[in-house]
């Protein structure tokens, strides 16, 4: 491989390009949970011990929001104001997903694993993103 066919490689790890490529992570596991949700909310419901209308609810909500942040993803600069919106979103579901399990949901075994795993892979996201937002704000200082 010569320089040139590397140089594109090199630039990948700069704030900038992180913090996309976390933001389009972020959007294809939300997408990919709202398709779940919305096609699937009747199995999917008995299965982790929840009702199938909360989850196409839920479904609803996490597509809307998947396209929003694939949306902000897209720009070549993310404005920090959406960056910080979805940092801020994601550590919200987190909580009140561990929040609900103790307050008013009632799941079975497989739905309280999957909502505390689901709370710590949306926290990861909101803290890398966060960190990558910083990274990138000093970089242009």
């Amino acid at each position: 491989m010569s320089a040139t066919q590397l140089a594109p490689l090199a630039r990948t790890s700069g704030p900038q390009s992180v913090l996309r490529r976390l933001l389009v992570l972020d959007a294809a596991v939300t997408g990919v949970n709202a398709l779940a949700y919305l096609s699937l909310s009747g199995p999917l419901g008995r299965f982790l011990g929840v009702g199938s209308g909360l989850l196409a609810g839920l479904g609803a909500f996490l597509a809307v929001y998947a396209a929003a942040v694939g949306l902000l993803a897209s720009r070549r600069h993310p404005p920090a104001f959406g960056v910080r919106a979805v940092v801020e979103v994601n550590l919200a579901w987190a909580v009140v997903s561990c929040a609900a399990l103790v307050l008013w949901l009632g799941p079975s075994t497989a739905g309280a694993v999957w909502a505390v795993l689901q709370a710590l892979v949306v926290a990861g996201f909101a803290l890398l993103q966060h960190r990558s937002l910083k990274s990138r704000q000093l970089s242009q200082e």
